[in-house]
């Protein structure tokens, strides 16, 4: 009988997302879910203090203990979160997956967002405070820097977009789905958080 090979989630899942979850479902769909879902959960703090230029009122260390006291707990929170909407939302659609299922797939399609942690590392060589504050003296005064700059931020678009990618396969597997319809159980999902909002919003402005 031939034996499959085991698949290493930290690397494969870059190609093979479909196989990758399926394999992790099938051994343990708990598997580390939590701390990963912690370590993604820190780098979107970092990626949000950069995004609002926290460094205007922090400095760089204080900017860490910010992202890792706080993503790991927003992390996990949002992997809760997400899996509930993306089960109850998905089963409107046929979708066959379990809560657990959809945790591990949302935490595992996150191994992309993890590795991408890595570019801090030079980004912070080189930009240091600059990558959270408004004015950016040092790199605007040379333009190797604003190139390397921006050619990172080019890189991460891209990480971010196929690390979407990922996820809607990710998910399709354990739904059941085709990508498409995991793309629609996406959507689906952000809107009945959205469209409730909204309302109440429209609902204050209009008594207002």
């Amino acid at each position: 009988m031939h034996h499959q090979q085991q698949l290493n989630p930290w690397f494969s899942m870059w190609t093979k997302p479909r196989a990758t979850i399926q394999q992790i479902i099938d051994n343990n769909p708990q598997h580390l879910v939590l701390l990963l879902a912690a370590i993604a959960g820190f780098g979107e703090v970092l990626n949000r203090a950069s995004f609002k230029s926290l460094g205007d009122r922090f400095e760089l260390p204080y900017i860490f203990i910010i992202a890792a006291a706080l993503g790991p707990f927003l992390g996990i929170i949002g992997l809760y979160i997400g899996s509930f909407l993306f089960r109850w939302v998905g089963s409107w659609l046929g979708g066959e997956a379990s809560t657990q299922e959809i945790r591990a797939a949302i935490a595992w399609a996150g191994v992309l967002s993890i590795w991408s942690l890595l570019l801090w590392v030079p980004e912070l060589a080189l930009f240091g405070q600059e990558l959270f504050t408004t004015a950016t003296p040092r790199i605007d005064a040379s333009p190797l820097l604003a190139v390397t700059l921006l050619g990172f931020s080019i890189a991460e678009i891209i990480l971010g977009l196929w690390a979407l990618v990922v996820l809607l396969k990710c998910l399709a597997q354990v739904q059941g789905f085709s990508a498409w319809k995991a793309l629609g159980n996406l959507i689906l999902s952000a809107l009945v958080i959205v469209v409730p909002i909204m309302l109440l919003v429209f609902a204050f402005i209009a008594l207002v």
